[in-house]
């Protein structure tokens, strides 16, 4: 009986760092030409944070708020203007590119659209064999072997082996996006939106298969959404961004029962409460669009869209402070949220079946 190499790390867990990813002021501005001249684009401005090993921590936040930029600086898809990111205790915001390629094969990223991501004219198992090949890993059997491991990992038949991305339906498509992620055995995933394409009921069963994953493998997880619903479905951590910033971040249960920055306060107030005898809570509505990345507005950038913003906030910004329950929030005063529904909004825990037919 042939063997298929192991999912997991070959690290012995207690060698490993308790923290294996930090950002330290991570900056990233885009040049621009608009009618006025070069401008620059602020789409992450001043990002620090760390995610611990075999945790989720999930970023959340409107569209435009820069969290999949951000996703993009910490795995070096795009480089950083300023700042560092530090992988398992190594700077890899200047590595060379053969010096990337080697750390690259601890940390992949699943992204949002799995039609684009795939090559249309490679099968299924020939894309999860790809980064097996880039790399050199094993014989022509053996990285075929644990292709078709991975795909069976997945939940999908070995039959479908020799299917063409447009042969399978959206969520099939992202389970073949999260098998070719995993067939180098990271340590770390970031998950830039792998679910906000995909009907409900699919989004639970690659939530669930994501979880399963992350519990067998010891994975760890940066888990980026426009939903905080689902983002704390499956978060630890919830860090939550507002125009290239870091505004609140927090216990995923402390977070979203008790968010202590306005901007927060609001994500939430908008969640459909599902349970009839949930107490309701009072619907914020934020007046005005998401200001523009080229000119942000002085101080908060939050306070023209913000019910409590005093004069202070429109000339000082607020830095990033712990407070006394450990939580970290970017705001001269901080609120306390309404009392939680006594039901909270979940999805449903469903099995993913063998074959999808959506």
């Amino acid at each position: 009986m042939s063997t298929t190499p192991n999912l997991s790390a070959t690290a012995t867990p207690s060698a490993e760092p308790t923290v294996l990813l930090e950002a330290r002021d991570v900056v990233k501005h885009f040049p621009i030409r608009t009618s006025k001249g070069k401008q620059q684009l602020q789409a992450v401005d001043g990002v620090s944070l760390q995610v611990r090993k075999g945790e989720t921590l999930g970023l959340v936040g409107e569209s435009g708020c820069g969290k999949s930029t951000l996703g993009r600086c910490l795995v070096r898809l795009i480089d950083v203007t300023s700042g560092s990111v530090i992988y398992d205790g190594v700077d890899i915001t200047n590595l060379s590119r053969r010096q990337l390629r080697d750390r690259r094969r601890g940390f992949q990223m699943i992204f949002q659209d799995p039609y684009a991501s795939l090559n249309p004219r490679r099968r299924a198992a020939a894309t999860v064999e790809e980064p097996l090949r880039t790399h050199g890993i094993g014989s022509d059997a053996e990285i075929k072997a644990r292709a078709l491991h991975l795909l069976e990992v997945v939940g999908f038949d070995p039959s479908y082996a020799d299917r063409y991305p447009h042969e399978f339906s959206g969520g099939q498509r992202q389970r073949l996006g999260i098998a070719r992620a995993l067939a180098l055995a990271p340590q770390l995933l970031i998950a830039d939106e792998p679910v906000s394409a995909l009907d409900v009921s699919i989004q639970a069963q690659v939530l669930n298969l994501l979880a399963d994953l992350q519990e067998e493998n010891n994975l760890t997880y940066v888990f980026i959404a426009h939903d905080l619903a689902v983002v704390h479905h499956i978060s630890d951590r919830i860090g939550v961004m507002y125009l290239g910033e870091l505004v609140e971040l927090g216990d995923s249960s402390d977070v979203y029962i008790s968010p202590r920055h306005p901007y927060t306060e609001a994500l939430i107030s908008a969640i459909p409460v599902i349970d009839a005898d949930a107490e309701i809570r009072e619907r914020i509505v934020l007046t005005g669009d998401l200001p523009n990345p080229i000119d942000k507005p002085t101080g908060c950038a939050f306070h023209p869209r913000c019910r409590y913003a005093q004069d202070l906030c429109r000339t000082e910004k607020p830095l990033l402070h712990i407070q006394n329950d450990g939580r970290q929030v970017a705001c001269h005063f901080p609120v306390a949220a309404p009392d939680p529904p006594a039901v909270l909004p979940r999805l449903n825990d469903i099995e993913p079946p063998s074959d999808e037919t959506h």
